[in-house]
């Protein structure tokens, strides 16, 4: 049991977490033909624009309300009905996404009321899905702004509907990426299943080209795939993030869920293939049965440069503890557990403390580690340690391919260990003495080997 404390510096000195609206604001972005919306100032949505571009490299469709000093006293209703009609007039989405700001949640908005009073204002709406979610930038950090936003999309969107035995939803998490969502849908299928992914960022946001222009999102769940979640047998949460949605689903709709905290690891992984093999009535594939076998023989691989290794971790709560699981099972010991927000999953943490901090706590605490994982802002704290560093989360931005980064499954636990060991192994490599002995081709003598840089 890990004791989780909180940071008592009067403020972040080098941030490690991002705010509630843009991870509310990513949820919606894993929805067809959606156009988020976030109502503050124009500075709050070209911050999460700029991070969103430099970390998948696509087009973001990404709008704002415009709130000024007077409009923030008076009331932001003007600048969100004109917001949404001219949304609705130029680019015709069928979801339009509304993330509140710490502007107007300090004010006290009653979005909730304006879009009452909008809708019956403009009937033209009346196709439009809006979907409100209060994310006020001083409380929670990116998961919890997701988590909300999912569970929002899916109380105001899915409906009751029969009972269908193949059909199953999957809620995943922030810290899943394009390629672990692709993952999933393909174990998922290869048990006879049809699963319906909302938010779906492996639909939207994969890079791929286009075959024309929409100034909405292109791909992702769409508004009639959500309605239907509510007729699938059950619900597949991953992470704990998103309990509050599996929750909110099964009270609407009744279709109960089965949360996994996590799908890299040889257990997390057997766990889940047994409950879709039980759900689907259906042996377990030859092919995942070759692939564990490949994931053990990685495993006792990897032990070798794994084991006694001491790990700095700074990470979203889902992310921590599914980096940090893994590493423990490798033999590794999570010297430092830095993370942004309180979740149930901190106290069961492989670690003595887990700290809700900043980035610069993670570098006190990271110094005499053998390895440091965070995302792309804690490379400067790497280099100053001079110590290997490994990205992982949001953002990545100076790294080619980060949406296609695969860590769950058995292949995905499988290429991470040998990312982890080879960068153990790199690491051994050039602490080695200058002079080390090696077997010249006779196998009589011994050459010096020249230490190469």
């Amino acid at each position: 049991m890990a004791t989780v404390t909180h940071s008592k510096k009067a403020c972040a000195v080098n941030p490690l977490k991002m705010s509630a609206p843009i991870g509310a604001a990513l949820a919606f972005l894993g929805l067809d033909k959606c156009m988020p919306l976030m109502h503050g100032s124009q500075g709050c949505t070209a911050f999460g624009l700029v991070l969103f571009v430099r970390h998948f490299r696509e087009t973001i469709p990404l709008q704002t309300t415009a709130m000024n000093e007077v409009t923030t006293i008076l009331g932001g209703l003007d600048n969100l009905e004109q917001a949404i009609v001219n949304i609705h007039t130029r680019a015709n989405p069928q979801v339009i996404g509304i993330c509140s700001t710490g502007l107007t949640e300090t004010k006290g908005e009653d979005v909730d009321g304006y879009l009452r009073l909008i809708r019956k204002r403009h009937p033209e709406l009346a196709e439009t899905e809006l979907v409100y979610v209060a994310t006020p930038d001083y409380q929670g950090a990116f998961q919890d702004g997701w988590g909300k936003a999912v569970t929002r999309i899916v109380t105001t969107i899915c409906e009751p509907r029969p009972r269908t035995a193949w059909q199953v939803n999957v809620l995943p998490g922030c810290h899943m990426t394009v390629a672990d969502i692709e993952e999933i849908r393909e174990i998922i299928e290869s048990f006879g299943l049809y699963p319906i992914i909302a938010p779906d960022l492996s639909g939207s946001l994969d890079g791929h080209i286009p075959e024309t222009f929409l100034p909405t999102t292109l791909g992702g769940a769409s508004v009639e795939k959500i309605r239907s979640m509510g007729g699938s047998a059950v619900t597949i949460a991953i992470g704990e993030q998103m309990r509050w949605a599996a929750e909110a689903l099964q009270e609407k709709t009744g279709v109960p869920f089965r949360l996994f905290d996590r799908l890299t690891g040889l257990e997390a992984n057997d766990e889940f293939l047994q409950f879709l093999s039980e759900l689907s009535k259906d042996e377990i594939p030859v092919k995942y049965r070759r692939q564990r076998s490949q994931l053990v023989d990685a495993m006792l691989d990897g032990h070798f440069y794994c084991g006694g290794k001491k790990v700095a971790i700074g990470a979203e709560p889902d992310l921590l503890w599914q980096i940090a699981s893994l590493l423990t099972e490798m033999g590794c010991e999570i010297e430092a557990a830095v993370t942004t927000t309180h979740s149930v999953v901190l106290e069961r943490m492989p670690a003595e403390e887990v700290l809700i901090g900043d980035l610069e706590d993670l570098e006190q605490r990271a110094a005499g580690c053998d390895l440091l994982i965070t995302h792309s802002h804690g490379r400067q704290a790497a280099e100053r340690l001079e110590m290997p560093f490994l990205r992982m989360g949001i953002p990545m931005f100076d790294r080619l391919g980060a949406a296609h980064k695969l860590s769950v499954g058995y292949r995905g636990t499988r290429d991470l260990i040998f990312e982890i060991g080879n960068i153990f192994l790199d690491n051994v490599h050039e602490n080695r003495p200058d002079s080390w002995p090696l077997p010249v081709n006779d196998g009589n003598e011994y050459a010096q080997a020249e230490t190469h840089h």
